[in-house]
């Protein structure tokens, strides 16, 4: 569905990611993971074009994102910041902003936009806070907030950067589920996540990076089967099976093993 071809982007002068060659395929949940400074987020803002691309391009459907167009690539492709202002803007309105590539000039919204505004303050769970001022909202009910602008475009590719910052483990968990429901609903989600357990529940594929480059991509089984997890986070990666056949994930620091941290992993033994 998405393709980077050759792809060197990055800030000013100073390339992040270099010679990226990825394809992303139709109704798959691709994670991105690697060290901070590794280059995710660029990566990302690449393929929405908020940072310098200075070689490659990027395809979706096959068709060039520059033959396609700025207005038209949004109407397809979503993409959740990191980093978000807050402002005095209604909660209503700020979803609303998921719907600006359907609108001419000037703005007039339509039943169905409203309407798509609605299912995705349901679905995140933040239709009572409408008429609430994004700036009165704590990190975690912000961050729905910005999810839920993403989801109002109902597009078929979605790009969430850290969507699960500010969020307490009981809304990291409706996150999840979220985002395995838009699978099913047949869309392609790209994800940053620096949760190796999510990213290893979730994930058909996952790609590792390493100073602005692709140090390994596969299901998380080759990932892991690979090592580069233990060479680039600096941690040894175990695994048992529980009774129900169940492959769960722990991890212990190479040079602290009495220091043990638990991943779980919804991985089935082959």
């Amino acid at each position: 569905m998405l393709k980077l071809e050759n792809i060197t982007a990055g800030y000013g002068k100073i390339p992040v990611i270099k010679d990226i060659n990825l394809e992303f395929e139709k109704g798959r949940i691709t994670t991105i993971i690697g060290p901070n400074g590794s280059g995710k987020s660029t990566l990302l803002k690449a393929i929405v074009d908020l940072c310098e691309v200075w070689q490659g391009a990027i395809y979706l459907k096959g068709k060039s994102r520059e033959l396609i167009g700025q207005k038209e690539f949004a109407k397809q492709v979503s993409y959740l910041p990191q980093i978000h202002t807050g402002g005095a803007i209604t909660v209503g309105r700020m979803v609303l902003h998921g719907r600006f590539p359907y609108l001419s000039y000037p703005r007039h919204y339509r039943r169905e936009d409203y309407e798509c505004c609605t299912r995705a303050m349901e679905r995140t769970g933040i239709l009572s806070l409408r008429d609430k001022k994004v700036e009165e909202l704590s990190g975690g009910q912000r961050q729905k907030v910005y999810l839920a602008m993403a989801l109002a475009g109902e597009t078929e590719l979605f790009l969430f950067d850290e969507p699960t910052t500010y969020l307490d483990i009981n809304y990291q968990l409706e996150l999840l589920q979220i985002i395995e429901q838009l699978k099913g609903q047949g869309k392609t989600i790209i994800t940053v996540l620096h949760d190796l357990d999510f990213a290893l529940r979730i994930s058909d594929t996952i790609i590792v990076m390493k100073q602005g480059l692709i140090a390994k991509a596969g299901t998380p089984e080759e990932v892991l089967k690979s090592g580069i997890i233990d060479e680039i986070f600096k941690i040894k990666v175990k695994s048992f099976l529980d009774n129900e056949g169940m492959k769960h994930f722990y991890y212990e620091q190479k040079d602290q093993v009495e220091n043990t941290s638990f991943l779980t992993g919804n991985l089935k033994s082959t």
